[in-house]
């Protein structure tokens, strides 16, 4: 019974901090500006076998250094089908911020990161093969926002998907 009155304590503080830390977000992507990117892209459909295109494409050499765009931890590193090789951070606000295409990943999972620490590289894995290399990337929330936002309704899907294009400012 102590034991589970320490893990509920733990739990609790926990999430507390995840609440409460700065975000600090910053560009994804070493050297790259606000005019790397198209911001009216988020949410842009029909976008491929996507359907909806849920973050932002940031255009860059390849190989050029990817950064984490908060302090957080790393929850998953590998391949998938349509980002390629992606990194996982789980960041301040219980937000996972999705970095996907990229050409090398240079952390690994359960990794601590600083915001502005390299993740991996610029490159056009999984869908993007064949295109000009960049970064996908994308703000998950874990549990969705208000059904309506400044009074206009919105999809169930887009109620966990935040723009990063409102939080990315030039460093």
């Amino acid at each position: 019974m102590k034991s589970l009155k320490y893990l509920a304590l733990a739990a609790v503080v926990v999430l507390a901090l995840g609440l409460a830390m700065p975000e600090r977000i910053r560009i994804p992507v070493a050297g790259a500006s606000t005019r790397d990117w198209n911001a009216r892209s988020f949410w842009f459909e029909p976008w491929g076998s996507s359907g909806v295109h849920k973050g932002i494409d940031i255009f860059g050499k390849l190989g050029t250094p990817v950064l984490s765009t908060t302090d957080g931890i790393v929850l998953f590193t590998g391949e998938i089908a349509k980002g390629g090789k992606v990194v996982l951070v789980l960041g301040p606000r219980w937000r996972v911020h999705y970095f996907a295409h990229l050409d090398r990943i240079t952390t690994q999972v359960l990794a601590p990161v600083a915001s502005g620490s390299a993740i991996g590289t610029v490159g056009a894995s999984g869908n993007a093969q064949g295109k000009p290399p960049h970064l996908h990337y994308s703000i998950v929330r874990l549990l969705p926002a208000p059904w309506k936002i400044d009074g206009a309704p919105q999809g169930y899907k887009k109620a966990f998907f935040i723009d990063p294009s409102a939080y990315l400012q030039e460093p």
